[in-house]
């Protein structure tokens, strides 16, 4: 069984027990978290999608806050003597997750 969430406006396929990081949340770490923004849940036999699948949820606890690898931008033009250096690291949030509620 799986589904598929929005959250952070990205999504994501989840099962019961994958950990997965997604945009940061509102959250600390031990806290229970609940994604009511399904968008497919896939039983072993059928597949429940768009209006069928809007009562479902699914539940997930926070692992931990971080920040992901430092990404370079670096921008430069051509004979003009420009360029510019900058660095980003994006913030996440680790959840692990536990259920599935279709």
């Amino acid at each position: 069984m799986y589904a598929i969430i929005a959250t952070g406006g990205k999504q994501y396929k989840v099962a019961e027990g994958d950990e997965v990081r997604v945009e940061k949340l509102d959250a600390q770490a031990g806290d229970t978290v609940t994604f009511d923004q399904v968008l497919a849940v896939r039983d072993d036999d059928s597949l429940k999608a768009g209006k069928d699948a809007a009562g479902a949820t699914v539940t997930a606890t926070v692992m931990e806050q971080g920040k992901a690898k430092k990404v370079i931008v670096y921008k430069y033009k051509r004979k003009t003597g420009y360029h510019k250096k900058n660095g980003h690291r994006q913030q996440y949030t680790q959840v692990k997750i536990e259920k599935i509620n279709a």
